[in-house]
C-alpha cells in the first residue's frame, strides 16, 4: 500500500478522489439549519488503510470512499463550542465541550460523507441526543482537549455505553506551518477534511443524511509529540501500521442540517 510519506509526494493529479465508476454525487446546502455550533482546535489524525478493512465495518448500502486506492481512517479532537439550536442561544453549561471521533469517508445512493465509528464527549445529554436524533455513536467518559501555549493536548477514556479500557487516548501535537494550495498533497488533504455530510444508520438499518455547512478550513501543518490509542483499534480496525498525515486548524462555524432518510436501494 502507499504510505503517507507517498501521498505527500503525489501531484494532484495522480491522486484522484473521485473514481471515475462512481455517478454524480449530490452535495445539498443547509437552508435551514437545525442546530449551530464551532469545532474549535481541530486535529485531524489520518492513516491509510486497506479499502476491505474498513469496507466490513460499513452496513449495507454504505460504500467506502477512496483516495488513489487507499481508505483514510481518522482520529479527530477538537472543542465543541457554543452548541445551539438554530435561531437560540447557546447552551448554557452544555454548549462546550471536547470531542475526540474515529471516522472515514463514504458514499451512499449518490451522497458523499463522514461515516463516524465512535464519538466520545463529556457530557450525557449531548450523547443521549445525538443517539436518538441523529443516530450516531455517541460515547460518554473522561475527556479534555485544551491548547497551551503552542501545544494541543487531548485525553479520553470511554465509559459509557460499555467501560472500556482500551478506548482512550492522549494525544499531543504542535501546530506549524500554513497549508498552501500549491503544496503536493493539497488534494489530499482537500479529500480528508472538505465533507459537507455525514451519513448514519437507523438500528434497522435505514440509511440517514445530514448536509453540513462551514467556511474553508484554514489548514495547518501539524507534528506528533505523543500519541496513545485505543479508540481506532476500538472500532474494529487493524492498528494502524504507518505514521499518520497530521493537520490542525483553529477551527470553522458550522450549521447542521436536519437528518433525512436515504431512498431504499431497489437491489437491496
Amino acid at each position: 500500500m502507499t504510505t503517507p510519506a507517498d501521498f505527500r509526494a503525489l501531484p494532484l493529479a495522480q491522486a484522484d478522489p473521485h473514481p471515475s465508476e462512481l455517478p454524480e454525487l449530490i452535495v445539498e446546502p443547509v437552508r435551514r439549519p437545525v442546530m449551530t455550533q464551532r469545532w474549535a482546535d481541530v486535529v485531524f489524525l489520518h492513516w491509510p488503510f486497506e479499502p476491505a478493512a474498513v469496507q466490513r465495518l460499513l452496513p449495507p448500502g454504505v460504500h467506502v470512499d477512496t483516495f488513489n486506492g487507499a481508505a483514510w481512517v481518522a482520529l479527530v479532537p477538537f472543542r465543541m463550542e457554543r452548541l445551539a439550536v438554530a435561531g437560540l442561544p447557546p447552551f448554557p453549561l452544555i454548549g462546550t465541550f471536547p470531542e475526540v471521533n474515529v471516522r472515514t469517508y463514504v458514499h451512499a445512493r449518490g451522497r458523499r460523507g463522514v461515516w463516524f465509528f465512535s464519538l466520545d464527549i463529556n457530557r450525557l445529554l449531548p450523547t443521549a441526543v445525538a443517539r436518538l436524533a441523529y443516530q450516531l455513536p455517541y460515547c460518554f467518559g473522561a475527556a479534555d482537549h485544551r491548547r497551551t501555549a503552542d501545544t494541543i493536548t487531548t485525553a479520553v477514556e470511554r465509559r459509557w455505553p460499555r467501560s472500556n479500557r482500551s478506548a482512550a487516548a492522549e494525544i499531543e501535537v504542535k501546530p506549524g506551518s500554513e497549508v498552501r494550495r500549491n503544496h503536493p498533497s493539497h488534494g489530499l488533504y482537500e479529500f480528508l477534511t472538505s465533507r459537507r455530510g455525514l451519513i448514519s444508520a437507523s438500528p434497522r438499518g435505514r440509511l440517514r443524511y445530514a448536509a453540513v455547512d462551514h467556511e474553508p478550513w484554514d489548514l495547518r501543518h501539524a507534528e506528533i509529540i505523543r500519541l496513545n490509542d485505543g479508540l481506532v483499534t476500538s472500532a474494529g480496525l487493524p492498528a494502524p501500521a504507518d505514521p499518520p498525515v497530521v493537520l490542525w486548524s483553529p477551527g470553522v462555524d458550522v450549521r447542521v442540517g436536519f437528518p433525512t432518510r436515504l431512498p431504499i436501494d431497489p437491489l437491496q
